[in-house]
Formats: C-alpha cells, sequence, structure tokens
C-alpha cells in the first residue's frame, strides 16, 4: 500500500468526492433522467407542464363541471401555444405520456358533449402521437364536435387533409361503406385552404377524394389565378381521363371570372370545339373576340364564323380575315424591317467558306448537282417568308426570264422540283404575290417544274386561308395527270395547304386516289401523309378506313419499300394527341402484314400520346428499344422518336428522355442509335441546349454514316431559327472536314440553312403560349420530316428530298408584336427575360427574371416570356406572344 499513500496525503475530502462521482450517474436511471429533464426546463415551461398533467387528473373527475373546465383549459392551453418550423408545440410535447390515459378514459365517457370536446383534443393530440397508418387524428375529429377547423392550426388541418386521402383511397379499394362522413369535413378544410393562400393543397385533396367540382363554390377574385395555374400545370402530370377533368374545371373557373383569353387557350389544350364556340358567343368585346382569332390562327385551327356565333356581317369578315391569319406576312416583315435583316441573303453568306482552311472551298466541285440543290434548300430556308433572294427572285431591272430560270436549270431532273418549290417558301404566306410568280412555272413543258410550281402553291398557302380558296383551284386538276411526279407535287401541295382544315372537298377527290390500283406506291404513300394532314387529330373513321383498306391492298415486297412507311404514318397522324381514341385503329392493325404491322403500332402509339407526357407509354416505347431484333425489322426508329414525341410535354419528362436517350445510344443497336439523334432534335427543337449540342456534335463524327447525317440534320433542328454561332461553327468545320462525302455534305448543308432559317426570325417549335399549346399541323411537320430522316439515303437523299418542305407547317415568326384597337402595329416597351415557374408560389411573384427591356416588336427564344413596361396599356391577352391587341388603361395617368 506503499505507494497509494502520496495520493491519500491530502484531505479525504477529494477521495471521497471521487467516490462519488464513481457512483453519481447509474448507467441508466429514468426517474433520474426525468427529474434532469425537469431541472433543463425554465420555471414557465414547468408550470405549464404541471398545469396539464393537473388537467388530465381533472378530465379523469367524476364531477361533469370539473372534467368541462379541465377539458377547456386543456383546448385554450394547445390552441394559444406558439410554435416554429422545427419544433413540436409545448402543451403537445408535455401531453405526449397521457395520451394513452386520455384515449382510455374517452372510451369510458357516455356520449355527451364533454366527450366530443375530449375527441377534438385527442384529434390534434394524434398529430405527434398516432402510430404510423393508423389515421387517428381524422378518427377523433370525425367523432368530435365539428367547431372551426382552422383554430388548431394549418399543420393540423394538413395532417388531416393527408389521413382523409388515405381513407377515402382505402374505402374505395377494400369497397367500405361510401365516404359520405368524410364530405362535410373536406368542404371545411377546401374553403381554409382557399382563405389561406394554400390552393395547391386544396387541389390535390379534391383531387384524392375525386371531386374538384367543389373548387368552384371556393374560388374567388384573388385566389383564381393561382388556383387555375396550378390545376393547369399538374394536368400534364395526371393520366386520361383525369387531365381532362382538371383542364374542364380550369375552364370553368376562368369563364366565372371573365378572364376569357385563358379560358380559350384551355379549351383549344381540351382540343373542344364546342367551348370555343360558347366563349365567342359569351363573350361581348369586340377586342378580346380579335384576340381570340389572333389566337386561333397561331394555333393553326379551322374555325368557321357563323350567323349563330357573330350576327353582324362586317364584323365577322373582319374577324375571320384575322383567323384566315393574313395579317402574318405584314407582321413578319414588319418585325424584320424593324431589326434591319431584309437584306437577301446568299447560300454564300450562310456557308462562310472563306473562314476555312482552303479545302471546304474545293466541297462544292465533287457533286455539283448535288450542292445545288443543297443551296436551294439553304436559300429557301434563309430567305423564308421575306418575299426576295438573290437566286429565285427576279430582280425588277432585269426581264421576265432572268436568273429565276436559270438557278431552276442549274438542277437535274427532281432537283428542278425542289427548286421551283423553294419561291413558294421565300414568298410564304403572301398568297397574291406569291402565286404571281409561280404562275409562270406552269406555262413549260418540263413536268418536274410543273411539279415544284404545285408544291409551291402548297407552300405558299401553308399556315394561311385565302378567301377565294385558289390552291384548290390550281392543283385539283393535275391530280389525274400520268406524271408521278406532278401528281405528288399536287397531292403533297393540298396537304401543305389545307394541313388542320379538315375539309370535304380536299378529301372527296384524295381519297379515291388510295383506292387506285393502278397508282403507283409514292403517289400513294405521299396522298396518305397529305390526308393525315389535312384530317390531324380529327380521328376520322372513313379515312382511317381508307388508309388501312391501301396498306392492306400493298403486296410483299412494296410494304418493303420504305415509302410504303408513310402509309402507317398518315394513318397515325389522324389521332395526333388524341390518347385512347386509337385503340380500335391499333387493333385493326395487327392484322397488317408482319413486314408492316410492329412498325404501324409503333407510330399510332407514339402518335396518339405524342406531347401527354404518359409516363407510361414511355417506358413501353424504351422497352420496345431493348429488345434484339433481326436484321430487316425497322419498328424500333419510330419508337425511339415516339419516346421524344410523348415526353416533350413538359421539362421534368424532357430531361429524363434526354438521359434515357443516352442510355440507348451506348446500349442500343445500330437501327436504334441511328434514331436517337432525331429524338434529341425532336425535344430541344430551337432550343439549343449545351448538353444536347455536344452529344450530336460527338455524333455528328460517328463510324455509321447514318448515325453521323441524323446528328447533322438534328443540329440543325435543334439550333432551328436561332442563328447560334456554336452550332453555325460546328457545322462550317463539319463542312471542311466531310467534304469529300457529298452525302454528309448535303446534310451539314441543310443544317446549315435551318440554323439561320429566316434570318434568326422563325421557330420550328410546336409550342406556344408559353409551352402551353402545341400546334397540330406544327407537330405533324416535325413528325413527318423525322420519319423521312429514319431513311435518309433513300429519301432526303434520293429523290424525295422535297420533303424537307414539310417543315414549312411547323415555321412560325417567334415575335411579340404589339398593336392598337384598330389593330395597327404600335411600338411600346417590354421587359423580356427568363420565364420562372411560379406554380404554387403565393402572392404575386416575379414571373421573369434576367430581363432587358425593349421595344415592339421584339424576338422571343426559347423560354423567354414577355410582360409589359408600361401602366398606359393593357394587354387584351395574358400571354405576351405573337400577336397581342393593347386597349389604353382608362386609370393611367401620365406624370
Amino acid at each position: 500500500m506503499a505507494p497509494a499513500e502520496p495520493n491519500n496525503s491530502g484531505t479525504n475530502g477529494g477521495g471521497a468526492a471521487r467516490e462519488q462521482a464513481s457512483v453519481k450517474v447509474p448507467a441508466k436511471d429514468p426517474k433520474k433522467k426525468e427529474e434532469k429533464k425537469d431541472d433543463d426546463l425554465s420555471e414557465e415551461d414547468l408550470a405549464l407542464k404541471q398545469r396539464l398533467e393537473l388537467y388530465v387528473e381533472r378530465a379523469q373527475d367524476s364531477d361533469p363541471g370539473v372534467q368541462k373546465l379541465s377539458l377547456e383549459s386543456m383546448r385554450t392551453e394547445i390552441r394559444t401555444a406558439t410554435s416554429s418550423m422545427t419544433s413540436v408545440p409545448k402543451p403537445l410535447k408535455f401531453l405526449r405520456p397521457h395520451y394513452a390515459t386520455l384515449k382510455g378514459h374517452f372510451e369510458k365517457m357516455v356520449d355527451t358533449d364533454l366527450r366530443k370536446l375530449l375527441a377534438d383534443i385527442l384529434s390534434v393530440l394524434a398529430l405527434t402521437m398516432s402510430p404510423e397508418g393508423e389515421r387517428e387524428s381524422l378518427k377523433y375529429r370525425l367523432l368530435g364536435s365539428a367547431d372551426d377547423i382552422g383554430s388548431w392550426g394549418h399543420e393540423y388541418v394538413r395532417n388531416l387533409a393527408g389521413e382523409i386521402a388515405q381513407e377515402y383511397s382505402k374505402r374505395q379499394s377494400e369497397d367500405s361503406p361510401p365516404a359520405d362522413d368524410l364530405w362535410n369535413l373536406v368542404v371545411d378544410i377546401v374553403s381554409f385552404h382557399m382563405m389561406h393562400n394554400a390552393e395547391p393543397e386544396a387541389v390535390d385533396l379534391l383531387m384524392e377524394v375525386e371531386d374538384l367540382d367543389v373548387l368552384l363554390d371556393h374560388v374567388d377574385a384573388a385566389n383564381y389565378k393561382r388556383t387555375c395555374l396550378y390545376l393547369t400545370s399538374s394536368a400534364k402530370y395526371l393520366l386520361a381521363p383525369d387531365d381532362m377533368l382538371v383542364l374542364d374545371i380550369a375552364y370553368s373557373i376562368y369563364v366565372k371570372f371573365e378572364e376569357y383569353p385563358r379560358a380559350l387557350q384551355v379549351a383549344l389544350s381540351l382540343g373542344n370545339m364546342q367551348y370555343v364556340k360558347e366563349l365567342f358567343q359569351t363573350c361581348t368585346d369586340s377586342l378580346t373576340r380579335m384576340q381570340f382569332c389572333y389566337m386561333l390562327a397561331r394555333h393553326g385551327v379551322t374555325f368557321e364564323l357563323d350567323e349563330s356565333i357573330i350576327p353582324n356581317y362586317d364584323d365577322r369578315q373582319a374577324l375571320q380575315q384575322i383567323m384566315d391569319n393574313n395579317e402574318l406576312s405584314e407582321g413578319y416583315l414588319s418585325l424584320a424591317r424593324d431589326i434591319e435583316v431584309m437584306e437577301p441573303k446568299s447560300p454564300e453568306d450562310i456557308y462562310k467558306a472563306h473562314l476555312l482552311d482552303g479545302r471546304g472551298a474545293g466541297g462544292g466541285t465533287v457533286d455539283s448537282a448535288r450542292q445545288n440543290l443543297a443551296a436551294t434548300f439553304v436559300n429557301a430556308f434563309v430567305n423564308a417568308g421575306f418575299g426576295q433572294d438573290k437566286l429565285m427572285t427576279v430582280p425588277s431591272e432585269t426581264s421576265s426570264g432572268g436568273s429565276s430560270t436559270s438557278w431552276l436549270f442549274k438542277n437535274k431532273e427532281h432537283g428542278k422540283t425542289s427548286a421551283a418549290a423553294s419561291l413558294g417558301m421565300i414568298l410564304m404566306w403572301d398568297v397574291d404575290s406569291g402565286l404571281s410568280q409561280l404562275d409562270k412555272y406552269f406555262n413549260t413543258s418540263d413536268n418536274h417544274v410543273i411539279a415544284g410550281a404545285l408544291l409551291g402553291v402548297g407552300i405558299v398557302n401553308c399556315n394561311v386561308q385565302h378567301e377565294c380558296d385558289p390552291a384548290m383551284a390550281l392543283l385539283v386538276d393535275f391530280l389525274d395527270k400520268e406524271d408521278s411526279s406532278t401528281r405528288i407535287g399536287a397531292i403533297m401541295g393540298l396537304g401543305l395547304a389545307y394541313a388542320g382544315s379538315r375539309s370535304d372537298s380536299v378529301r372527296n377527290v384524295l381519297v379515291p386516289i388510295l383506292a387506285d390500283g393502278k397508282s403507283p406506291l409514292d403517289v400513294i404513300a405521299f396522298t396518305a401523309l397529305s390526308l393525315g394532314l389535312i384530317f390531324v387529330s380529327s380521328c376520322n373513321e372513313d379515312i382511317a378506313q381508307a388508309i388501312i383498306f391501301a396498306l392492306m391492298d400493298r403486296s410483299e415486297t412494296e410494304l418493303g419499300d420504305p415509302l410504303a412507311r408513310f402509309l402507317p404514318l398518315g394513318l397515325g397522324l389522324l389521332y395526333l394527341g388524341k390518347q385512347d381514341s386509337v385503340e380500335a385503329t391499333a387493333e385493326v392493325s395487327k392484322t397488317f402484314n408482319e413486314k408492316i404491322r410492329r412498325h404501324c403500332d409503333m407510330i399510332l402509339l407514339s402518335c396518339a400520346f405524342a406531347g401527354t407526357g404518359n409516363v407510361l407509354k414511355v417506358q413501353h416505347l424504351l422497352g420496345q428499344c431493348s429488345q434484339h431484333l433481326d436484321k430487316g425489322e425497322t419498328y424500333q426508329g419510330p419508337a425511339v422518336l415516339g419516346i421524344a414525341m410523348v415526353a416533350m410535354a413538359e421539362e421534368l419528362g424532357l430531361e429524363m428522355a434526354i438521359r434515357s436517350l443516352e442510355h440507348l445510344l451506348q446500349y442500343g443497336e445500330q437501327n436504334i442509335r441511328r434514331a436517337v439523334p432525331l429524338a434529341l432534335g425532336l425535344l430541344c427543337i430551337s432550343n439549343p441546349k449545351v448538353n444536347v449540342m455536344d452529344t450530336l456534335s460527338r455524333l455528328s463524327h460517328d463510324a455509321d454514316a447514318e448515325v453521323a447525317m441524323a446528328a447533322v440534320i438534328s443540329l440543325g433542328l435543334i439550333g432551328a431559327g436561332t442563328n447560334n454561332a456554336r452550332i453555325a461553327g460546328m457545322l462550317r468545320n463539319l463542312s471542311s472536314y466531310c467534304y469529300k462525302d457529298a452525302s454528309l455534305l448535303f446534310c451539314v448543308r441543310i443544317a446549315q440553312g435551318l440554323v439561320h432559317m429566316g434570318k434568326g426570325l422563325l421557330t420550328l417549335s410546336p409550342y406556344h403560349s408559353e409551352r402551353f399549346l402545341w400546334s397540330p399541323n406544327a407537330l405533324a411537320g416535325l413528325v413527318i420530316f423525322l420519319h423521312t430522316c429514319l431513311d435518309m439515303k433513300s429519301i432526303i437523299l434520293g429523290k424525295y428530298h422535297y420533303v424537307l418542305y414539310f417543315l414549312a407547317l411547323a415555321m412560325q415568326p417567334r415575335m411579340l408584336m404589339t398593336v392598337d384597337e384598330k389593330l395597327k402595329p404600335l411600338s411600346v416597351p417590354v421587359r423580356v427575360g427568363q420565364a420562372v415557374d411560379v406554380v404554387g408560389q403565393a402572392g404575386r411573384p416575379k414571373t421573369i427574371t434576367g430581363f432587358q427591356t425593349h421595344s415592339t416588336p421584339v424576338l422571343l427564344s426559347a423560354g423567354d416570356r414577355a410582360e409589359l413596361a408600361t401602366e398606359k396599356y393593357v394587354p387584351v391577352s395574358p400571354i405576351l406572344e405573337g400577336f397581342v391587341i393593347l386597349k389604353e388603361n382608362p386609370d393611367y395617368q401620365s406624370n
């Protein structure tokens, strides 16, 4: 013990203290822990805890008076407790140990007001104490006194809404008693949410219990905009028919608050022309009606105004004139004058060969006719709609036989068709001068030139209607000519001129061609496409039947021809975006020859669900792409395009689709890899995203020539009409790199023409109205073009290169043009910036960011949004895109 002596030599206190310390904290003594917990509480909290414990004790008293007093005091404590976002209110925390006691007492009580009072308290306590999935908060609420639900606070109401949703779905699945007892509670919660800026939560609850009609009674002028914004945005994520029901409610709310332009958008999204008619009848304001016509013209639907809608003849004519889109050319040219880009551009101005190191300059001599053909298309795309160029339109000082004819004959055979038709694109939307300039080509004996002129007539009339209906008068006489190129020119011209019109007179002249067994395959293929375009999204059974019979009549060898695939495509266009309406036709397609059966299935599925964002369909299409096929199967190409068509509906699905397509590139077979660039082109059309641009740039050097060509064309598509400098540089370098490969060089030239389309004033995107609506005609034109690119060698690089003109359907000026009440251009300051998603945000958040102020007319890029920067005028349409009418603000006072 000696060595220990020095340690004990001091006072004994230290040793005792040490001994105490070693004994002081036993392993886990709950009582001590409780004491320690109480020691940590402030005096105020301790007093509250003791008070609550007393209330719990007295709540079990035999005297009803004492019970009532204690329960009311407990209720007051809970209601008046304040809590932060991160902590539970103190009364709930202190009552936690007594929850089981109170539940036990509740079961013993007789049914009186006191029992209901205790049920209310238990319902709130269950918020933090109820076991998962028991829904005790709801159980006790239904047994409670049904007092004001909001007095317990937002969190309680939110929790209750969640439990109602669970209970409702459980009762639905188990055929339990109907949910009548929940309805009063649902109405109370919805009313509470709507009064407290929580519209999304109210809508979510009503979606869960499948009764959105209740909303109509609870929206008011303060919250209807936020409510409808949430409804229309959530519709993109719902499956049919729920998406339609949600949009229907949004339409009813907009009509209730006389927000007619928004109601029209929803009606167009629903594809309900009866609603459109009702809006014209309900809305009596002439300016709003004019704005309706501008919106319908932009969307590309044909809508006839009759006496029952607008009784006054002059008013009706004025509105029809706007709806026929006759002002488009004038507005577009005034934008071009404002931005000072009226000067015509030649293909050389686009190629910029002087920036390359010598090699590119020699590229033109490799295949002169092919290069001239490429120059024809570049010239048409770049000067589209400007009415003048340096190749085709004759300068006024030369005689009428001048330069246009000489350029025309620098092209060979079918090249002349595209050259003559390019004049139609240069004069697009200007029907009168377009027809007068094309007229000279009808007098020639060269069938290819006549075919091009016929096609040019269609392109000039594309997306506009003329009161004299010249396209029909000019084209119909050439439908029964012997020469098939002339017939195709007339057929395709009719398809472009009457796209979306559902015209019976055109149907009557085209359907007999389908049934004619003597017609060659190419004529029948283009007839099917034109009928699909004219009756796009109409689900017309007669035409579907005619195309099906034409398909069944084709021989085995004909079905192997790439052009035979146009027949199922024409059939698919009839159901574009119509979802389940395609089912009957899809069943019939299962009886087709096995060579085309699955190809047809994929096209019908992808067209029917285009623009819906339906995740299940995307998964189904991805599943089709995972199969390893024998040679000769072609259906995986349309399946890949289908993924893009379905997923392009909203940003989230679009990003996910891009990632899925990356996987297909890595693991897919060659026929899938050839379609992936085209799908990427559709997803980001006229919206050059850097990651997609890099992927396509990489693929443009792919070992497989078809993949490289598809990637080059897609680079043109994602940069279409943007003048994007980076893509332009990539394409210039590619033209130098592939100057010996005539086919790839041709694709590079086409892509260069697309990037500089309309000198940067046009877009190919089918979406408009802040990406809420897509134009069926525009999407149909793009889909046809992309399907032809699946077999580039036999169609675009063969003799059917004029299918490129189907892109005319999607070409639209990406402008904002403001006009006054007399429809004359009016320049006002507007802020243009990146659109911000404000769905579900309370208050009035900013809808654009990083804006600049310009004077109208202005250009809008992908993802841009504009708002007026002056209070002097009020826009008739809430969405500033295309033509917008401004009226003077009566409350405006200038300083």
